[in-house]
């Protein structure tokens, strides 16, 4: 289970992947999801706004990953520098977050 959720597998099959792209923050594409699964046909996507509940997964995501690079770098760099590393995270983490709040919600309610 915790290899299809770092990879980005069906929940059902374990085979099909979740997601047709990865994105790129840089060009700023966001990850395509696929509506099916190549190899099974489960359907991602139950119901319009399925992936509302996602968003607290993203944002307890963020949390957590803001307070560590505070606790990292607040005491160690100056003030100006906390803020540009604290906003890169948050743009760097931001499309990792997206795939990761997905993946983990559709593992979570599956049916």
């Amino acid at each position: 289970m915790i290899a299809s959720i770092t990879t980005g597998k069906c929940p059902k099959c374990e085979k099909g992947e979740i997601f047709a792209t990865t994105g790129n923050i840089f060009l700023v594409r966001i990850p395509k999801m696929h509506t099916h699964c190549s190899e099974c046909g489960y359907a991602f996507e139950k119901e319009p706004g399925y992936f509302l509940g996602a968003m607290y997964v993203s944002y307890a995501l963020t949390v957590i990953e803001m307070l560590t690079l505070f606790f990292l770098t607040f005491w160690f760099v100056p003030l100006w520098a906390f803020f540009v590393i604290i906003f890169g995270g948050l743009l760097l983490f931001s499309f990792f977050n997206y795939r990761v709040s997905r993946i983990l919600w559709i593992r979570l309610f599956p049916y």
